[in-house]
């Protein structure tokens, strides 16, 4: 099995940390994992998507032209990655910042208002966790417990982020 999952959106959003999260969290389940991350210069408010490849067996290429899921954390990247994402695969949208119709019947997709749930968590930075505590129970790529151990690795020297993180993971996890 060889799954491509591309994760877009807003420099800022956490895009690239949902994708670096994902790839850890699959690391420590023992699969074979590549993690690219491309953003503009700009960085904050520009764009930023990454791709993590996810397979039992060595990775060949990074780069994903025809990904299985797709994650558009704004309307930019859901205009711009809904005709990348393969027929038959899972496109994610983050309904609070998407408004966009997508004309695909082709492929499922999944409307996850992660904006609003991390404010009303009272974080409103948490919304990339949101969405990846959803990702990760509709796509069963990973497990919840490896992607939480992942989270307290990535945030072992900001401990004071990993318990809001947490139940935004939870939360999203719990919305399917």
């Amino acid at each position: 099995m060889l799954i491509k999952t591309l994760i877009a959106g807003f420099g800022g959003q956490g895009v690239l940390s949902m994708g670096l999260n994902l790839a850890e969290a699959a690391m420590l389940e023992g699969k074979h994992v590549t993690y690219l991350p491309a953003y503009g210069a700009e960085v904050r408010g520009g764009t930023a998507n990454c791709t993590v490849a996810i397979s039992d067996e060595e990775i060949a290429s990074p780069v994903a032209s025809s990904p299985e899921f797709v994650v558009a954390m704004n309307q930019p990247s859901a205009v711009k990655f809904q005709h990348h994402i393969q027929s038959g695969g899972v496109f994610f949208l983050n309904s609070s910042l998407v408004a966009v119709e997508i004309m695909r019947g082709d492929i499922e997709i999944v409307r996850v208002p992660a904006n609003k749930i991390a404010e009303d968590l009272g974080s409103p930075r948490a919304a990339n966790m949101v969405m990846l505590g959803a990702f990760t129970k509709k796509s069963g790529l990973v497990e919840l417990p490896d992607v939480l151990a992942a989270l307290k690795r990535i945030l072992s020297a900001k401990k004071k982020l990993v318990d809001i993180n947490e139940k935004a993971l939870q939360t999203g996890y719990n919305l399917f």
